[in-house]
This record gives structure tokens, sequence and C-alpha cells, in this order.
């Protein structure tokens, strides 16, 4: 069987190393959450390969969205039918595709991996369990505490769904071709699908807050807030990093509260 050419422009460095393969799907909880597991990415199927052994306790699903990857799975796991994808999983409908919860797994394209775990909190309806390579980087602000350099934006919205755990370390030598950067393997458990807060306006407040992670929230949130309405509070005195999930919430549920009797 010909092999797969890793393409630049889709991110792809497939992994070489079956004992990593093994442990990243070892990974998984396998837990009583769901029964069925998409891979993203799966280029010649090194996690394929322990996946399908699962099989048939769990479905498994694969999507690609390159071409010749998709026809090489294709004669490779010919019982896959139409559970094999030729797709974009940026794009891809989770109620339509699947009619039950849906772990994700997958040696994710680190071009793209924020979009892979924005599109992850959009579907958390449907997916319990994440199991991924990133750029290290990546994993790192996913799992995040904090009062840490790499505690942001994706730090928060993930941890506020997820519990995020980074697993291990994985070095370039064990792709081809070897990324520039090292990779990491996380594992993202999801604790709750809703906030006990306005979740459109958690998001804007977040993400404000963090856009000037310099300034002080008393600045960088003034776009949602007036300074008048902020009164004395000393959490307006705090940068974003000192916040955590649960502080975000209450501070998303004061803003609204203030709005709320502003507009009345």
């Amino acid at each position: 069987m010909s092999i797969v050419r890793a393409k630049k422009h889709l991110g792809q460095h497939f992994l070489t190393d079956k004992n990593i393969a093994q442990k990243i799907v070892k990974s998984l909880h396998h837990g009583h959450l769901y029964s069925q597991i998409l891979e993203v990415g799966p280029g010649m199927g090194i996690l394929s390969d322990f996946l399908l052994e699962k099989a048939p306790e769990h479905d498994i699903f694969m999507i690609d969205v390159d071409t010749e990857s998709y026809e090489f799975l294709g004669k490779k796991y010919p019982q896959l039918g139409s559970k094999l994808i030729n797709g974009d999983f940026l794009k891809l409908n989770f109620e339509e595709t699947f009619a039950r919860q849906v772990a994700v797994i997958g040696n994710f394209p680190y071009n793209i991996s924020s979009q892979i775990l924005f599109k992850v909190l959009d579907n958390r309806l449907m997916v319990p369990e994440v199991v991924g390579m990133f750029q290290k980087e990546v994993a790192e602000r996913c799992a995040s505490l904090p009062g840490t350099k790499d505690y942001g934006i994706l730090s928060v919205l993930v941890q506020a769904y997820y519990q995020a755990e980074y697993l291990f370390t994985v070095k370039p030598g064990v792709f081809n071709p070897p990324p520039k950067v090292t990779s990491a393997v996380i594992r993202l458990t999801r604790r709750r699908t809703t906030l006990p807060c306005d979740e459109k306006l958690f998001w804007q407040v977040v993400k404000a807050a963090f856009n000037q992670r310099r300034k002080t929230l008393r600045n960088a949130l003034s776009s949602l807030l007036t300074k008048a309405q902020m009164g004395d509070d000393p959490i307006y005195e705090y940068r974003a990093e000192r916040l955590c999930v649960a502080d975000f919430i209450n501070l998303t549920i004061e803003i609204s509260n203030k709005r709320a009797q502003a507009a009345s």
C-alpha cells in the first residue's frame, strides 16, 4: 500500500512512534459517558490501528480533509464505510453526524489548533472528552493556572467547561516530517455544559480582560461597564491573569446585574 505525502499547507506531521500512539489512545478514559469516538486527521492510521481495537465497544469515526489520506484509509479500513469522512472538522455538524455523545482524539494540525479547541467548546454538549496532540505552547495554555505567563483566554474558556490535564511531552523526532516545535498531549474531561451566568457575556468579559492584559480590569473592561458602575470594588484593580474561572463567572454576574439596573 502506498504512503500518504505530508502536506505543509495542511500542517501535517505524521506520528511514526507506535508506542506513543498507543499511549495517546490509552489516555482516553473510555468511560460510560460515550460509545462513539471521532479521530481527527488520522493521516495514515497510526492512532487508528489502536482505536479500532476498541471496536465493537465503541463506534469509531474518522475525518480527514486530505483526499489522499481519505482514499488511503478507505483501502486500509474498508469496514468503516460511511464512518470515514472526507471533510473539514471545523465545518462538521455534530448533531447530524453523531447520534450520541462522542469523544474526540487526534494528532491535531498545529496551524488550526486553537480553532479545533473552539470547535470543541461550541459542541461541548456532544463532546465529553478530548485527547489530543498539540503544539506544546497551546497545550500549556490549556492547562495553565492563574498567575502564570501562559494563562489567558484559551485557559479560562477551556477550563470553564473542561478539566484540562497536561499528560506528556513529545519530541519532534517521532514525526515525519519533524515539526520545528515540541509537541504535547492533553486530556480534556467535561465537567459541565453550561455556566451559572450569561455565557455570551462571560466570553466577552474574558476576551476583553485578556486583550489588554497589562491593564487593570477597570480599564480593560471599560467597554462593558462604566467606571462609575464599577465603583470601588477592588477586583477591578486586578489584572486578568489573577482571576480564576469562578472569579470570571462572578464578575460576569455582577456586570450583568449592573447593566440591567442601569437599563431599568
